[in-house]
């Protein structure tokens, strides 16, 4: 049984991954029903935070029925992460993550996120003063290192253990390899295996079904599995039953219209667009490429929902 303080996530729990547009509250619920033990806000900005920036702010907004819900942020200096974390346990999540791991260059590239894999002193000192300030649980997420000459997922795992967090997420990459290349799950076996860590261990990267993180606690005994970029368009991902066509359908036409009502037109539309056009229910039609583009470039809610049910019917001509 996996806990993170006293949050019993049960047997072999699988995580959706923090997500920039990607991990709104509409995606997060559906995650959620489909079997996803735990959710993650979309990454926030620890300075849009303190500066009360709008769109950042409009992040923090959880569900009970998302619960346990962990909202992440990231930065790269200990008084606005401290502040960010005061402000984020405000809005009641389960749990606060420390982003030390996103590898875009506008993250990263500022010092932040996997960023502070460059500067460890200061990452360990933010994480201490954060699990200082806060009294809802502070995990870490983060990478093996910043690139192949400088893994050091290993000692820095004993060292945010040290800081107080109560779980470290690992993803299998190094900055470096930003999403290129294939994760490598021996150093988080590695990790997980050494005796003297006593946190929940989750690993991240590469899992695309429920088979390969199967495999992946069979392997490298971690306690949690989480995913992240194979859950576009696939929520029930984390379902253990195989869900219709028809059904499936449903559930992306529910997700526009969740994001429709929760915003307006425009934006649920623009929140929603890139799961429709990612999602591996559409893989099999024929050239499918002038279907993305339409559903890409879709403004109004009947001219997309026209678009998924042309789809649809393709589809159905192709079913065996």
């Amino acid at each position: 049984m996996m806990r993170i303080g006293n949050i019993d996530l049960g047997e072999r729990p699988l995580f959706l991954a923090p997500m920039e547009d990607v991990t709104d509250i509409g995606f997060r619920l559906l995650c959620k029903r489909y079997g996803a033990a735990m959710v993650y806000t979309e990454f926030v900005s620890a300075e849009a935070l303190v500066r009360s920036v709008n769109s950042t702010v409009r992040k923090l907004t959880i569900s009970d029925e998302e619960r346990p819900v962990g909202i992440q942020i990231y930065g790269r200096d200990v008084a606005s992460m401290v502040e960010a974390a005061r402000i984020v346990e405000q809005a009641g999540p389960d749990v606060i993550d420390l982003n030390f791991g996103c590898p875009v260059k506008k993250v990263a590239g500022k010092g932040a996120g996997a960023g502070m894999l460059q500067h460890v002193p200061l990452l360990l000192e933010i994480t201490r003063e954060v699990v200082k300030a806060v009294h809802v649980p502070v995990t870490v997420k983060t990478r093996l290192g910043w690139n192949h000459e400088q893994l050091i997922i290993t000692d820095l795992a004993e060292q945010l253990q040290d800081c107080g967090i109560q779980a470290l997420t690992i993803h299998g990459r190094t900055r470096s390899q930003m999403y290129t290349g294939n994760a490598d799950w021996t150093l988080i076996g590695e990790v997980k295996r050494n005796p003297r860590i006593h946190i929940p261990i989750i690993g991240n990267g590469d899992i695309h079904s429920l088979a390969e993180a199967d495999s992946a606690f069979d392997r490298f005994g971690v306690d949690a599995v989480m995913i992240g970029r194979a859950t576009f368009g696939c929520p029930w991902i984390f379902s253990r039953r195989e869900l219709t066509l028809e059904e499936k359908i449903c559930v992306l036409k529910e997700q526009l219209m969740i994001n429709v009502e929760r915003i307006d037109e425009y934006r649920g539309i623009l929140h929603t667009r890139r799961h429709l056009a990612a999602s591996p229910v559409f893989k099999g039609i024929p050239d499918f490429r002038q279907t993305r583009i339409a559903m890409l470039r879709a403004t109004k809610v009947d001219e997309l929902m026209a678009i998924i049910d042309q789809a649809y019917e393709r589809l159905k001509t192709l079913q065996p």
